[in-house]
């Protein structure tokens, strides 16, 4: 098996190679790959010590982020050095401060990770959520470098748990120690004869805990809401626009609407903007203009959204109609009822709000008018359905000084900066 994976591996590279050329994506993906040996050489002497984390893409850095600013913090002699498997990761992040080095992950073939791990020699591997790749983690293992898998989540429908899935078991084996998110990803583990787990919860909620310490306040936000009940549409496709975009048109409420779409392409921004009859304004357009006479502000830019929550009086969050549901945790922390698409089994942060009765999903726009209606006309509700949220958040928190406790046990001769 380990032969077959090996040949699929040189295989799927040759065949991507030639497909560069005709997706932009991949283009990235394969040219992006060709960089990250000559990054790892020139960036990390021989001397240096380091500590590798790994992310698929950009949730799952999202994931690893508290894990890494508090290794920043802990361990100041070490380098971060920080790698994605996605282009939408590492395009977005490759200039972020959080970690020395920041490169793409080759291909999981033999050579590649001979290679990869004898570069960035690691005193410590930090593996997030649902990465495994065999031949890494076969190379860790045989050179006793510790290995972790933080923030994991397992299902019994996973190739580890089949009659069939010997050859990725034996993948797992490979890690020193698992923190999984809940009961059941430790009792699949156990079944399969590992033992070395922990049940520490999602490292995301100790992420959106750092926003709340934050200044989150934008001069504009404060000028166009003022101090008005105000409706926030975030991460939004066209299946979730044309729900706000309909309420928008036909509720003769005060209410002050804000657009901050996945997509920020002008012809994009446009379509919504043609769409909606209320006077409304773009981020873009903002400069000496009286932006408290509009109602409506599209966000055309990317890395404001979680400030904007901050002034929600109620949040819809996109995805959940076709593409797969955002981030609800952004908006939940600031203690506000969210609404999402009915798609979000397997969003289990999503799942357990739903079920708390905090966040809450709508499948038509009859649905959608109702709950956004009974939230501007009902303060306690509001108020009551917004502090399951933060309570749920403030309760599930923590997973990162659980994780940090036990990196400390794991790195050799560790230096870390301790209080006082």
């Amino acid at each position: 098996m380990s032969f077959l994976y090996n040949l699929i591996g040189i295989i799927a590279t040759g065949l991507l190679t030639l497909a560069a050329p005709f997706s932009a994506k991949l283009a990235l993906f394969i040219n992006g790959r060709k960089k990250s040996m000559a990054l790892l050489r020139n960036n990390i002497a021989k001397n240096d010590r380091t500590i590798w984390i790994h992310a698929a893409s950009l949730g799952e850095f999202e994931q690893g982020l508290p894990i890494m600013e508090q290794l920043k913090k802990d361990f100041p002699l070490h380098k971060l050095v920080l790698s994605f498997f996605s282009p939408s990761g590492y395009e977005i992040k490759k200039n972020s401060n959080v970690a020395d080095v920041i490169c793409y992950l080759p291909l999981d073939t033999k050579h590649n990770a001979s290679e990869f791990i004898k570069a960035v020699n690691p005193e410590l591997a930090i593996f997030i959520k649902y990465e495994i790749w065999p031949n890494y983690l076969r190379m860790l293992n045989k050179q006793k470098i510790p290995t972790i898998l933080v923030s994991a989540l397992f299902k019994k429908e996973q190739i580890y748990f089949k009659k069939y899935g010997s050859f990725m078991r034996k993948a797992l084996a490979n890690f020193t120690h698992f923190f999984v998110q809940n009961t059941d990803s430790k009792t699949l583990l156990n079944s399969i004869g590992l033992s070395n787990v922990s049940i520490t919860g999602d490292t995301r909620f100790d992420r959106v805990m750092e926003i709340l310490k934050r200044n989150n306040n934008l001069t504009f936000m404060d000028i166009f809401t003022k101090g008005k009940f105000c409706f926030v549409g975030g991460s939004t496709w066209p299946e979730d626009e044309e729900l706000v975009t309909a309420y928008i048109n036909q509720s003769q409420l005060p209410i002050k609407f804000i657009i901050a779409p996945h997509t920020v392409k002008a012809s994009h921004i446009d379509s919504i903007k043609k769409a909606i009859l209320k006077p409304t304004i773009c981020y873009s357009e903002l400069k000496d203009t009286q932006i408290q006479d509009y109602d409506v502000l599209i966000i055309d830019t990317i890395g404001l959204l979680t400030k904007i929550y901050s002034y929600a009086d109620i949040a819809y969050v996109g995805g959940g109609f076709a593409t797969g549901l955002h981030n609800t945790l952004e908006p939940a922390v600031f203690g506000i009822p969210v609404l999402i698409g009915p798609h979000y089994k397997g969003f289990i942060e999503a799942e357990n709000l739903v079920a708390a009765k905090g966040v809450l999903p709508v499948h038509t726009f009859k649905d959608f008018k109702f709950n956004v209606d009974r939230f501007f006309e009902d303060i306690d509700l509001r108020k009551n359905t917004g502090s399951i949220n933060k309570k749920f958040i403030y309760q599930e928190s923590g997973a990162t000084d659980k994780i940090m406790a036990t990196i400390h046990t794991l790195l050799p001769n560790n230096v870390f900066k301790t209080e006082g």
